[in-house]
């Protein structure tokens, strides 16, 4: 018996029995559709649940299954004209940011999002651990408001931090919207990378920042260029990804380590290290965190676990010294309260066992192996500037041809079956050149060689004249 069939067959006999009745009729029993499409009573059972959440029927114990009441159609289309003045103009990044996060279309290769394939992430390893913390009672219970204390001490373990600096935040994304808040107000400056992460970008003019970008290369940040930057605009506050940062997978250099945190502070300011990239290292050892060289509290240090798992891992944890830290903990405790108990000690269980390990290991050659197949199908296709090779991060930065709309190259891309994301939402101001951010870790290999050579017909398609 193929319950799977059955159950569809059931569901379509009471969508028609339901669009022939009046409201309130009664619909076949379970013992007449059992028989009639020789099902399990467990698979009608399920096709009668999957119908009453779509508010077609309902049930009533002991009288059967009956078609439930219809609304009545609204006396006039609503008029919702009026939100337009109510709300005022669009925040900058909104779209950009759900353009990013757009599920693919079917037949697509997707060589854009931030996040793995399923086939690289531990699903069966977090399912285990989630399904032993679920069974456990104190899982469910209310704990600290700043999250686990030895999840906590975790994430505090590599940088210098004390388990009670930190704060358990549900992401990278939603840590980084609290910092901003916690750290700056309407009207203050916060200073980027150029380009920089799209999402920060977006948090940023949502909390009403004035975002000042400072210039970066294949190096990262240029610590003179930030020195200036935090004279000329009095800025107390400077966001940054230091290993592979997004979009470029560039890693701050080590000759400049110093010399950046010494920008920091002679302005009086803080940093927000945004090491979300920590365990996506391909090649070697990645260096260890800005906030490990920081003794007086002016690196605050974000870390996340969902790039790197699964997107469904919405765990990550930021951490500061001092009156900073008291702060994010008060912003994070009006923002959430505090994060999923079972979602917190499934991690810490993932994360403390064999399997994290082996995780990692498993994803670095499996990274490596996506990067080396985009690269050579860039190389045999396109003959555009790939720049410095990231040595971690998800991310290939590349240069297009001058006087190309990274833009229409994209939409052209969509249209022919393969998706990019172009590289001007990533600049806090106008870019200097037209960029494409391709991603290698949400296509398999086998697939680079088809996704470029659709990328290549349609930049060919989008040239002027074309």
């Amino acid at each position: 018996m193929n319950d799977g069939n059955a159950a569809a067959r059931v569901i379509q006999d009471l969508r028609t029995s339901v669009g022939a009745a009046a409201a309130g009729s009664r619909l076949p029993s379970v013992r007449v559709l059992t028989a009639r499409h020789q099902a399990s009573p467990v698979t009608v059972a399920a096709a009668i649940r999957a119908l009453v959440n779509e508010g077609l029927v309902e049930t009533r114990p002991g009288q059967g299954t009956f078609v439930a009441p219809r609304a009545a159609p609204p006396d006039r289309a609503p008029d919702l004209s009026w939100q337009t003045v109510a709300l005022g103009s669009r925040r900058s990044g909104e779209a950009e940011l759900q353009a990013l996060l757009a599920t693919p279309p079917p037949g697509a290769i997707p060589l854009s999002g931030g996040y793995l394939e399923p086939e690289l992430q531990p699903t069966a390893a977090l399912g285990a651990a989630l399904a032993r913390v679920a069974r456990q009672p104190a899982a469910w219970q209310r704990g600290p408001a700043e999250g686990r204390a030895d999840l906590r001490a975790w994430f505090a373990r590599d940088v210098g931090l004390r388990a009670d600096d930190m704060v358990i935040c549900a992401g990278g994304q939603a840590a980084l919207s609290s910092a901003l808040r916690a750290l700056a107000g309407p009207g203050d400056t916060l200073l980027v990378e150029s380009p920089t992460y799209l999402g920060a970008l977006a948090a940023a003019r949502a909390a009403g920042l004035r975002v000042v970008p400072v210039p970066a290369d294949a190096d990262g940040v240029r610590p003179d260029q930030l020195a200036a930057a935090f004279g000329r605009t009095g800025a107390r506050l400077f966001y940054c990804q230091p290993l592979h940062a997004n979009p470029t997978g560039a890693t701050l250099a080590t000759s400049r380590r110093a010399a950046v945190l010494t920008a920091v502070r002679e302005a009086g300011a803080f940093v927000i290290e945004d090491d979300y990239a920590r365990d996506l290292t391909i090649d070697g050892d990645p260096p260890r965190p800005l906030a490990t060289e920081d003794t007086d509290g002016h690196v605050i240090y974000l870390r996340s676990l969902t790039k790197s798992a699964a997107p469904g891992l919405r765990i990550a944890a930021i951490g500061a010294r001092g009156q900073a830290g008291a702060r994010l903990r008060a912003v994070r405790l009006l923002d959430e309260l505090f994060v999923a108990g079972p979602l917190q000690q499934a991690a810490l269980e993932f994360v403390t066992s064999p399997g994290w390990d082996r995780h990692r290991r498993a994803l670095r050659t499996a990274l490596r192996a996506r990067r080396e197949a985009l690269l050579t199908a860039l190389r045999r296709h396109l003959a555009l500037d790939i720049g410095r090779v990231p040595r971690g991060g998800l991310h290939l930065w590349i240069r297009l041809e001058e006087g190309a709309d990274d833009v229409a190259v994209a939409a052209a891309a969509a249209a022919g079956g393969v998706v990019v994301f172009p590289g001007r939402p990533w600049f806090a101001a106008e870019a200097p050149a037209p960029h494409l951010r391709l991603t290698y870790a949400a296509a398999p290999p086998d697939l680079m060689d088809e996704a470029v050579r659709r990328l290549s017909a349609a930049i060919a398609a989008s040239r002027p004249g074309s």
